[in-house]
């Protein structure tokens, strides 16, 4: 989509001699979808088959501890309630998670969460990690997603993962940092503009890891050599520890077509990428605080297993039907190929 931008001389942000985005004249907006392409692929025969299979294996131990999901389709299955709870009964099935992604309430006041000091809110999340330790594979992964909260008489932004990151009994392998360019403005400080990914593994000897699956193909001098030989790897570079998407937007021109009714949801771009590189085809992937569901239909587009726990009914409701959108935009996208 392209916005034309107009030049204002009465104001500095409106000059074309200070702004580059006026000086161009347009400003290509990426207006993202309601999934990114490679989530919308079908699967092969075999792989459909064997992950048919998998999914009522796993759905028929669920139930038969836990109960009933409030929904559950095609290798997506979400349970209601509270997940400290819900970990607690998953400890007591077979069912074992590769992989969990999730990004907690960040203790700042959001309408999905009730406050508790920083003690109790470090205690909690304590908790719950530890469950998830509990039930992950010796090669899983861990991917906890948090921004940053006020530690009174100590600090206003004070980033979670410094609270949080030897809270857990997981090995914590390394910080990703997720840039952004739209957020909150500030007048005091300055805007803030990323978060944090803390991402952990069970055993450093042996983890899931496919690099080649999120290589980055827009490498700068891709046919740059030394001694004879291509410096980079034919499939593209390793994206590095600073990963940049657009946040989810909302608004008139700017609104993403994967917006939910979510009030903190984080693109399918960014999970995609994790799903990737830290699970295989018919792995677990568990989030116990699933809010928006994207890891959800990241996972499930991949051909993984979901298990999702959600407090909140709007919020399941939401899920189910982000999730059946998700399924047509599949199957469209299927019967184009076969057009085409």
């Amino acid at each position: 989509m392209k916005i034309i931008v107009n030049e204002d001389r009465s104001r500095r942000i409106g000059s074309k001699e200070f702004n580059t985005y006026v000086a161009r004249g347009v400003n290509e907006h990426r207006e993202t979808g309601v999934a990114p392409s490679s989530l919308l692929d079908a699967f092969d025969p075999e792989l459909e088959g064997k992950f048919q299979s998998r999914y009522s294996e796993i759905l028929n131990v669920l139930e038969k501890k836990i109960g009933k999901p409030f929904f559950s389709d095609h290798g997506f299955i979400l349970y209601q309630g509270n997940c400290t709870e819900l970990l607690e009964q998953l400890r007591e099935t077979e069912v074992r998670i590769d992989l969990t992604i999730t990004s907690p309430p960040y203790n700042i006041g959001k309408e999905y969460e009730k406050p508790m000091s920083v003690d109790d809110y470090i205690s909690w999340c304590s908790q719950w990690m530890y469950n998830i330790f509990a039930i992950t594979r010796d090669h899983g992964t861990f991917w906890l997603n948090v921004g940053y909260c006020e530690v009174p008489g100590k600090g206003l932004c004070v980033p979670i993962t410094y609270l949080l990151w030897e809270r857990s009994p997981f090995y914590l392998l390394q910080e990703i940092v997720w840039k952004y360019g739209a957020g909150v403005a500030a007048k005091r400080r300055l805007s803030p503009r990323n978060e944090k990914w803390l991402f952990y593994i069970k055993n450093p000897e042996q983890y899931t890891f496919n690099l080649d699956e999120i290589r980055d193909p827009n490498v700068k001098y891709p046919n740059q050599k030394k001694h004879g030989k291509f410096r980079c790897n034919p499939l593209g570079k390793n994206p590095s520890d600073v990963w940049e998407f657009p946040k989810v937007t909302t608004g008139k021109d700017r609104s993403s077509k994967e917006r939910t009714g979510h009030p903190a949801q984080f693109p399918l771009g960014v999970v995609e990428r994790i799903v990737k590189v830290s699970s295989n085809p018919l792995d677990v992937v568990l989030d116990p605080f699933a809010g928006s569901f994207s890891a959800g239909v990241a996972a499930s587009g991949l051909g993984r297993i979901f298990v999702g726990f959600e407090t909140r009914s709007d919020y399941c409701q939401f899920a189910v039907e982000r999730f059946k959108q998700f399924q047509k935009e599949r199957k469209y996208s299927s019967m184009q190929e076969v057009l085409f």
